[in-house]
């Protein structure tokens, strides 16, 4: 096959997508508020939620986060997000549930956390809430599913919300309008590297 054979068949195969891809964006036309679940035990699930933060804020969106594990407030995005006025940032956990190693603990704080949390979803000049580390305080029952789901439902319309976790729970999933699950291939920290600023903190 000569060279521009080779040319004319790659254009007729990527007309073929255009076409096949507009014909979808075109019978795209509902719009609401999203709520998506980012799971799996691959790396980056809060990475990406905080890429749609950045996203957001670039589109002029006000932003709420909650952190349900997490206790560290030394990590860059809380360092660069919370300073924004557009971010409204909560660090909500004791630390992992190995660290703390009391189940009642756990427990009231997660309960703690979603009273603060509520606030966010039932805010109309919020339009993105990112949920970062629900799914453990769901999967291990600290919380209520059915409760936390019906919180999540009932929100401003075009407000969009961001779960993130491993091990998201089947009732989380079936809610969920988008459901990406990151696969863990490979990882710095089983060769013996710790978690690196700019990266992982």
């Amino acid at each position: 096959m000569s060279d521009s054979e080779k040319a004319e068949r790659h254009k007729k195969r990527m007309q073929r997508k255009e076409a096949v891809v507009d014909a979808s964006i075109e019978r795209a036309d509902k719009e609401k508020g999203l709520l998506l679940v980012l799971t799996g035990n691959g790396k980056g699930k809060s990475s990406s939620a905080f890429g749609m933060l950045a996203r957001a804020l670039g589109h002029g969106m006000r932003v709420g986060v909650a952190q349900f594990i997490k206790s560290r407030t030394d990590t860059g995005e809380e360092a660069f997000f919370s300073k924004l006025e557009q971010v409204e940032w909560h660090v909500l956990g004791g630390g992992f549930s190995w660290k703390v190693q009391d189940l009642d603990k756990d427990i009231a704080l997660a309960e703690k956390g979603w009273e603060t949390t509520r606030p966010l979803l039932q805010n109309p000049d919020i339009d993105l809430v990112v949920l970062d580390e629900l799914t453990y305080p769901l999967k291990y029952g600290w919380l209520d599913t059915d409760a936390i789901l019906a919180d999540i439902a009932a929100r401003p319309p075009m407000q969009h919300v961001v779960v993130t976790g491993r091990g998201a729970t089947q009732a989380l999933l079936d809610a969920a309008d988008t459901v990406s699950e990151l696969e863990d291939v490979k990882h710095a920290f089983r060769a013996g590297y710790k978690a690196q600023r700019g990266v992982d903190l």
